[in-house]
Protein backbone atom coordinates (compact mmCIF):
# COMPACT_ATOMS: atom_id res chain seq x y z
CA UNK A 1 0.00 0.00 0.00
CA UNK A 2 1.09 3.92 -0.38
CA UNK A 3 2.80 5.72 1.89
CA UNK A 4 0.32 7.72 4.22
CA UNK A 5 0.15 10.59 6.74
CA UNK A 6 -0.55 10.31 10.52
CA UNK A 7 -3.32 11.86 10.19
CA UNK A 8 -4.79 9.84 7.39
CA UNK A 9 -4.38 6.46 9.69
CA UNK A 10 -5.70 8.41 12.43
CA UNK A 11 -8.99 8.01 10.02
CA UNK A 12 -8.43 4.59 9.40
CA UNK A 13 -7.19 2.68 12.13
CA UNK A 14 -9.91 0.75 14.15
CA UNK A 15 -10.38 -0.15 17.82
CA UNK A 16 -8.61 -3.35 18.75
CA UNK A 17 -5.85 -3.19 16.06
CA UNK A 18 -2.07 -2.62 16.41
CA UNK A 19 0.75 -0.71 15.12
CA UNK A 20 4.13 -2.13 13.97
CA UNK A 21 7.23 0.31 14.18
CA UNK A 22 10.30 0.02 12.18
CA UNK A 23 13.45 1.33 12.82
CA UNK A 24 15.58 0.50 9.98
CA UNK A 25 19.78 0.28 10.00
CA UNK A 26 21.79 -0.80 7.14
CA UNK A 27 22.61 -4.27 9.06
CA UNK A 28 19.56 -5.22 11.37
CA UNK A 29 15.77 -4.01 11.64
CA UNK A 30 14.30 -3.13 15.05
CA UNK A 31 10.48 -4.48 15.36
CA UNK A 32 7.99 -3.15 17.92
CA UNK A 33 4.25 -3.41 18.05
CA UNK A 34 1.78 -1.94 20.02
CA UNK A 35 -0.91 -2.81 22.56
CA UNK A 36 -4.49 -3.40 20.99
CA UNK A 37 -5.51 -0.07 22.54
CA UNK A 38 -2.98 1.61 20.78
CA UNK A 39 -1.41 3.09 23.78
CA UNK A 40 1.93 1.59 24.31
CA UNK A 41 4.64 0.01 22.21
CA UNK A 42 6.73 -3.04 23.05
CA UNK A 43 9.91 -3.72 21.65
CA UNK A 44 9.51 -6.91 19.66
CA UNK A 45 12.59 -8.25 17.91
CA UNK A 46 15.99 -7.25 15.91
CA UNK A 47 16.11 -8.58 12.38
CA UNK A 48 19.46 -9.31 10.63
CA UNK A 49 19.14 -8.08 7.44
CA UNK A 50 20.46 -10.48 4.69
CA UNK A 51 18.12 -9.36 1.26
CA UNK A 52 15.24 -6.83 0.62
CA UNK A 53 12.81 -10.22 -0.37
CA UNK A 54 14.27 -12.13 2.51
CA UNK A 55 13.80 -9.38 4.91
CA UNK A 56 10.11 -8.20 3.96
CA UNK A 57 9.02 -11.66 3.91
CA UNK A 58 9.94 -11.63 7.89
CA UNK A 59 8.30 -8.91 8.38
CA UNK A 60 5.45 -9.50 6.87
CA UNK A 61 5.18 -12.78 8.60
CA UNK A 62 5.60 -10.44 11.91
CA UNK A 63 2.79 -8.34 10.96
CA UNK A 64 0.38 -10.96 10.37
CA UNK A 65 1.26 -13.25 13.38
CA UNK A 66 0.75 -9.53 16.04
CA UNK A 67 -2.62 -8.88 13.97
CA UNK A 68 -0.89 -4.93 12.36
CA UNK A 69 -2.90 -3.06 10.80
CA UNK A 70 -0.34 0.06 9.98
CA UNK A 71 3.62 0.33 9.76
CA UNK A 72 5.50 3.12 11.40
CA UNK A 73 8.86 3.42 9.39
CA UNK A 74 11.36 5.24 11.14
CA UNK A 75 12.18 8.80 8.66
CA UNK A 76 16.29 9.16 9.92
CA UNK A 77 15.46 13.31 9.29
CA UNK A 78 18.98 15.07 9.99
CA UNK A 79 18.73 17.69 13.29
CA UNK A 80 18.73 20.79 10.78
CA UNK A 81 15.57 18.80 9.03
CA UNK A 82 17.18 17.89 5.65
CA UNK A 83 17.39 14.45 4.69
CA UNK A 84 20.46 12.48 3.94
CA UNK A 85 21.23 9.08 2.33
CA UNK A 86 19.76 7.24 5.41
CA UNK A 87 16.63 8.88 4.87
CA UNK A 88 16.50 8.38 0.99
CA UNK A 89 17.22 4.60 2.02
CA UNK A 90 14.05 4.73 4.40
CA UNK A 91 11.89 6.09 1.46
CA UNK A 92 12.83 3.55 -0.96
CA UNK A 93 12.44 0.83 1.47
CA UNK A 94 8.96 1.98 2.07
CA UNK A 95 8.64 2.28 -1.36
CA UNK A 96 9.85 -1.56 -2.30
CA UNK A 97 7.50 -2.60 0.63
CA UNK A 98 4.27 -0.99 -0.39
CA UNK A 99 3.28 -3.44 -2.98
CA UNK A 100 4.00 -6.69 -1.07
CA UNK A 101 1.55 -5.61 1.79
CA UNK A 102 -1.86 -3.56 2.47
CA UNK A 103 -0.94 -2.46 5.29
CA UNK A 104 -0.39 1.25 4.90
CA UNK A 105 2.90 2.85 5.79
CA UNK A 106 3.76 6.02 7.81
CA UNK A 107 7.23 7.18 7.19
CA UNK A 108 7.39 9.15 10.95
CA UNK A 109 10.79 11.38 11.72
CA UNK A 110 12.90 9.23 14.34
CA UNK A 111 15.47 12.17 15.30
CA UNK A 112 17.53 10.95 18.68
CA UNK A 113 14.93 7.71 18.96
CA UNK A 114 18.67 5.79 19.16
CA UNK A 115 19.89 7.71 21.63
CA UNK A 116 16.58 8.04 23.80
CA UNK A 117 16.72 4.23 23.66
CA UNK A 118 20.12 3.79 24.86
CA UNK A 119 19.80 6.33 27.41
CA UNK A 120 16.63 4.54 28.67
CA UNK A 121 18.67 0.76 28.55
CA UNK A 122 21.41 2.64 30.61
CA UNK A 123 19.01 3.66 32.98
CA UNK A 124 17.77 0.45 33.68
CA UNK A 125 21.40 -0.61 33.75
CA UNK A 126 21.19 -3.12 31.21
CA UNK A 127 24.77 -3.92 30.29
CA UNK A 128 26.62 -2.88 27.34
CA UNK A 129 26.76 -6.75 25.63
CA UNK A 130 22.80 -6.97 25.89
CA UNK A 131 22.29 -2.99 24.67
CA UNK A 132 23.59 -3.62 21.64
CA UNK A 133 21.73 -6.96 21.21
CA UNK A 134 18.29 -5.10 21.56
CA UNK A 135 18.60 -1.48 20.69
CA UNK A 136 17.03 -1.31 17.81
CA UNK A 137 13.89 -2.91 18.81
CA UNK A 138 14.12 -0.28 21.59
CA UNK A 139 14.37 2.53 19.54
CA UNK A 140 11.70 0.98 17.15
CA UNK A 141 9.34 0.90 20.00
CA UNK A 142 10.69 5.01 20.49
CA UNK A 143 9.58 5.18 16.93
CA UNK A 144 6.41 3.84 17.61
CA UNK A 145 5.34 5.63 20.93
CA UNK A 146 5.74 9.01 18.88
CA UNK A 147 3.23 7.98 16.88
CA UNK A 148 0.61 6.70 19.15
CA UNK A 149 1.27 9.48 21.27
CA UNK A 150 0.52 12.10 18.18
CA UNK A 151 -2.32 9.27 17.11
CA UNK A 152 -3.96 9.96 20.81
CA UNK A 153 -3.68 13.55 20.21
CA UNK A 154 -5.29 13.71 16.75
CA UNK A 155 -8.20 11.30 18.03
CA UNK A 156 -8.91 13.75 20.93
CA UNK A 157 -8.98 16.98 18.74
CA UNK A 158 -11.22 14.78 16.53
CA UNK A 159 -15.23 15.25 16.43
CA UNK A 160 -17.02 14.21 19.25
Amino acid sequence: MAVTSIEQLAESVQPGQRLAGLDLGTKTIGVAVSDGALSLAHPRTVIRRKKFGADAAQLIETFARENVAAIILGLPVNMDGSEGPRAQASRAFARNLGPLTPLPIVLWDERLSTVAAERSLIGLDVSRARRSAIIDAEAAAFILQGALDRLRILSSNGPK
